[in-house]
């Protein structure tokens, strides 16, 4: 077998992987919703809270981010905005950017719409190890 033949079973592996994505992808929408917002916003609140460098991240990495294209995570922001969720600062080091931080509506969001997803990727922490390894 080459490295680039694939098996019937490795296949069977994809497609499981593939339908946890999606499963887990249309909870998270659901959950958003239920929460009581866009799921595009949910995911704009976690990438805002996940951010791991200095300072507060900025339209431009959000996008790349959320690979997403510079006017749409804009747009998302500007909803985001108008809900509560977020608020935007002028970049003091380059006035050109826009820095995003999440307002205490969008902490409190966020952290409770985090926890239901954590929760819910801890109910199939066996089948994802399980699929890793398949997949090797």
């Amino acid at each position: 077998m080459t490295p680039t033949t694939l098996t019937d079973a490795d296949f069977q592996v994809l497609a499981r992987v593939r339908h946890f994505l999606r499963s887990f992808e249309a909870f998270s929408e659901q959950a958003a919703r239920d929460a009581g917002v866009a799921p595009a916003q949910y995911y704009l609140l976690v990438m805002i809270r996940g951010w791991s460098a200095d300072g507060a991240p900025s339209i431009t990495d959000l996008a790349e981010l959320l690979v997403l294209r510079h006017h749409s995570v804009v747009e998302l922001v500007q909803r985001a905005r108008a809900a509560g969720l977020v608020a935007t600062t002028t970049d003091p080091a380059d006035g050109r950017r826009q820095l995003v931080h999440l307002t205490p509506a969008g902490e409190q969001k966020v952290a409770v719409l985090a926890r239901l997803h954590r929760d819910e990727l801890r109910r199939f922490r066996g089948d994802l190890a399980t699929m890793s390894e398949e997949l090797r």
